[in-house]
């Protein structure tokens, strides 16, 4: 079995060639409810390693087969830096790659051991997962191996935030009844206010999921994404939006809205109805709504307000 998969298009991430690095099983220190492939228990180290060899052939037969993709993603049927060979393949993509960045997406967890955290310097883009920021909602959605706690992953990812010179995403994921209480958001709000990064997803739920759990509706998003500090690069994720209801906004209304929550195409076409979307269009004419772009995703903004938006 090959280990690299795609190309597959991601609107935040662009076109990608995928590196599986645990094609045969699930090798994860986590047992999250929301996992896409079936529950296994947390472990904390992987049983079965690809080798490097492996790895470097496959993704030099797919470069030559795909040229023009724009990230190769490091991931795994688990957590990707539980690969005890990580650095050196790292190293040896770079010798490889061209101008294609690279990218990895992990849940934190190993972010703690220097290692790991080090490699991840050397890496384009990464992107961390960060489900929830208290202890018991922790060990509730992550299911995390014994001895994996919360307050080291923040303490990890802060630290991260403040040398990484690439770009860093966060992402959230919420499940209906788990993590989107206002507590739980407050708490992930305080700890967010202290990492420096490019752009922080909120999702829920897209795929059967491994535990009998619940995705939020996209109107549950947005109303989630309004409790976050207006100046953090919250962008709402989800394959919901067709099912929104479509409202009316004044001049005014869709000014400040988007000066408290700055939104995407897909959010205004979600959100807007008919004429809503004309007035947006003509503020956006008329230079009153300016576009920022935040990695890949173009947002759009009061021009007045524009410097009060924090970046990385």
């Amino acid at each position: 079995m090959s280990t690299i998969f795609g190309p597959v298009f991601s609107r935040r991430f662009g076109a990608s060639l995928g590196i599986d690095l645990s094609s045969s099983d699930k090798q994860c220190n986590f047992d999250c409810l929301y996992c896409e492939l079936a529950p296994a228990p947390a472990m904390a180290y992987q049983h079965t390693v690809t080798p490097i060899e492996t790895i470097i052939t496959d993704l030099k037969e797919s470069l030559i087969k795909h040229s023009n993709i724009d990230v190769i993603t490091i991931t795994a049927n688990g957590e990707p830096t539980m690969y005890p060979y990580l650095d050196t393949l790292v190293e040896q993509i770079d010798m490889i790659k061209g101008a294609v960045q690279t990218l990895i997406l992990s849940n934190s967890a190993c972010l703690s051991d220097p290692t790991v955290f080090n490699t991840l310097l050397k890496i384009d883009q990464v992107k961390l997962s960060l489900d929830a920021a208290t202890p018991e909602t922790f060990k509730k959605i992550d299911r995390p191996a014994e001895g994996i706690e919360i307050s080291t992953i923040i303490e990890s990812i802060t630290r991260f935030s403040n040398v990484y010179t690439g770009k860093l995403f966060l992402e959230i994921l919420f499940v209906k009844g788990v993590n989107d209480s206002d507590t739980e958001v407050d708490a992930l709000n305080r700890i967010l206010d202290k990492i420096h990064c490019n752009r922080i997803d909120i999702g829920t739920i897209d795929r059967p999921p491994a535990y009998a759990v619940q995705g939020l509706s996209f109107e549950a998003l947005y109303t989630i994404a309004h409790h976050f500090d207006p100046e953090l690069p919250i962008h709402i994720v989800s394959r919901t939006h067709a099912s929104a209801t479509p409202s009316m906004y004044s001049d005014h209304e869709i000014l400040t809205t988007l000066d408290k929550r700055p939104l995407s195409i897909d959010d205004i076409n979600a959100l807007f109805d008919t004429e809503s979307k004309t007035r947006f269009e003509n503020l956006l004419s008329h230079g009153k709504i300016t576009q920022i772009e935040r990695s890949n995703i173009i947002f759009f903004i009061p021009t007045a307000n524009i410097h009060r938006k924090r970046s990385k």
